[in-house]
């Protein structure tokens, strides 16, 4: 879930407009409307303004984060392309589908 997805996710179960919600924060609804499609994002002390004038928080408990092998291997490999490698890569792929 990308933080836009939370905020609007928070403001629809509140029950709130990009409008309403922009009132509470005292803040212009295209700032909402920017955050909502990810085209802009908040920092983390906004985020809980945020989710809080909707009646939620975020859990600030650090939980432990699983690593995956496979996919580290991927990247480090992606790494060591050149640009021209990785955008040949994608475009095989396209041409695959």
């Amino acid at each position: 879930m990308t933080t836009g997805e939370l905020i609007r996710s928070a403001r629809l179960q509140a029950r709130l407009s990009q409008g309403d919600l922009a009132e509470r924060l005292g803040m212009p609804r295209s700032s909402i409307a920017r955050w909502e499609v990810d085209a802009v994002e908040p920092g983390f002390t906004a985020l809980r303004r945020v989710l809080q004038a909707c009646g939620f928080d975020l859990s600030t408990t650090l939980i432990p984060f699983a690593r995956d092998p496979g996919r580290d291997a991927r990247v480090r490999e992606v790494q060591r392309l050149t640009p021209q490698e990785r955008m040949r890569g994608m475009v095989d792929r396209v041409d695959e589908e």
